[in-house]
């Protein structure tokens, strides 16, 4: 049986107004809230300042502009990208083609829960990725596919392309809304679903 995924839904935005604490963790909850509602063309400093409630010049402080800040939350989010694949793996048999199958649904988890994150890792050029933050975490998460795939029995680039695609594939479907007769199944019942379109594009034994 296929365990249920963990929570990985994005923590409400803070109180306002804002006192003390962890600002910057603050910022980046309220800029990931702000690009679900404003999307990026309409993301800006101020509106994330205000939903925070904290100063105009807060961000701009902690990030320098809204480029920084998207980085900064494309960071953590690939962080928390490969936290979701952990807590998947961590329950999964320990048998590579199982680890490699958890990951991947590890990756669907992180998408459906974290819908606008997932997208401004994957499919927004606003973020800076040879910076110095998001470029290793980028890199680190794509690296942990790639060794997995290893692992699994994989031996070529198309072996590793197969099982990204696949990955990638449903999780973009899933956060996107296109696969209502699976998303709108059981968890339990998805999961097997999921977990099986999953293991066709292993590497072959």
């Amino acid at each position: 049986m296929t365990p249920a995924p963990p929570n990985l839904k994005p923590p409400e935005a803070p109180p306002k107004p804002y006192h003390h604490g962890d600002l910057r963790t603050a910022l980046l909850t309220a800029a990931e809230a702000e690009l679900a509602d404003r999307g990026i063309e309409g993301f800006s400093l101020r509106q994330v300042a205000k939903r925070a409630g904290v100063s105009h010049a807060a961000p701009a402080h902690h990030f320098g502009d809204a480029r920084g800040l998207l980085t900064a939350l494309a960071a953590e989010g690939f962080r928390q990208f490969l936290a979701a694949q952990a807590a998947r793996e961590g329950v999964a048999d320990d048998d590579p083609a199982s680890q490699l199958v958890a990951a991947g649904m590890g990756y669907i988890d992180f998408a459906m829960a974290r819908p606008t994150l997932f997208r401004l890792l994957w499919q927004s050029n606003r973020p800076d990725f040879d910076s110095h933050d998001l470029g290793p975490a980028a890199h680190a998460a794509y690296q942990h596919l790639i060794d997995q795939v290893m692992a699994a029995g994989g031996r070529s680039t198309a072996d590793e392309a197969a099982v990204w695609a696949m990955a990638h594939g449903l999780a973009d479907l899933l956060a996107a809304g296109r696969m209502k007769t699976v998303s709108s199944m059981e968890p339990a019942a998805r999961d097997a679903i999921l977990a099986q379109i999953m293991r066709r594009a292993l590497p072959p034994t």
